[in-house]
């Protein structure tokens, strides 16, 4: 039974264990992925049944370049095809789509299609879905520093000026409010360098599902264990 006394504003989900999933099972991890698509479409459908307003979702992050061209290039070409498909459903359903992380290093072909779905949805006012992509948040946070020294050095801003409000309006979430719930999936215990800044005070939920698993029931009941905890905030 869903509980109604709080539903999160934002949830964050970092997707783990397409390749285990596969591999269970004898197949090629590009299966997994395969199989992890479908695990998106229900968390998007079952965010806009909740009235989620924000739903950001790890898709590949900075160190995922170390992977085998191969992988990486079927990757690509699965993103490209996701949006394709998807974007009829985006606009139909009032989906907004964004996209965080160092997006010059994604293929060209990745990158048209990408800023075709942002721009298409752009006047959407539903459910905003986030991929972060090419991301890293020590990457972020390195961006964003730079880019206030270089206002810096330039006499735009006081340096003494800087503080945790000014710093956020830098980051690639600047007009995205910090994520309420933090989801992983398969079990593991550990960040892995996801939206370090951001998720300061963010509840923390982990299930021992692979994400090809990961389904509505799944994140419903993510959300029951959110809404049962008490946000302090660092008081009382």
């Amino acid at each position: 039974m869903q509980l109604t006394n709080d539903i999160p504003r934002h949830i964050a989900i970092i997707m783990d264990g397409n390749g285990r999933w596969a591999n269970a099972r004898g197949l090629p991890r590009m299966e997994g992925h395969r199989a992890g698509a479908e695990s998106v479409r229900e968390a998007v459908e079952t965010c806009r049944q909740l009235d989620v307003d924000y739903l950001t979702l790890f898709a590949f992050s900075s160190e995922n370049w170390k992977r085998p061209k191969k992988e990486i290039d079927a990757l690509m070409k699965l993103l490209e095809r996701f949006l394709r498909e998807k974007l009829p459903e985006m606009l139909q359903q009032n989906v907004r789509f964004q996209t965080i992380g160092r997006l010059n290093m994604l293929p060209a072909n990745c990158r048209r299609q990408l800023d075709k779905a942002v721009a298409s949805t752009r006047d959407n006012d539903g459910l905003t879905l986030i991929l972060a992509l090419s991301y890293g948040s020590r990457e972020e946070i390195t961006d964003a520093a730079r880019a206030l020294a270089i206002k810096a050095a330039a006499g735009e801003i006081d340096p003494a000026d800087i503080d945790n409000d000014l710093f956020s309006k830098h980051l690639y979430t600047a007009n995205i409010p910090d994520p309420d719930l933090l989801v992983r999936t398969s079990g593991e215990l550990r960040i892995s360098n996801f939206l370090l800044w951001q998720i300061s005070y963010s509840e923390i939920v982990i299930s021992p599902k692979y994400w090809p698993d990961f389904r509505n029931a799944d994140l419903r009941a993510a959300v029951d264990e959110y809404a049962r905890r008490h946000r302090r905030f660092g008081t009382v």
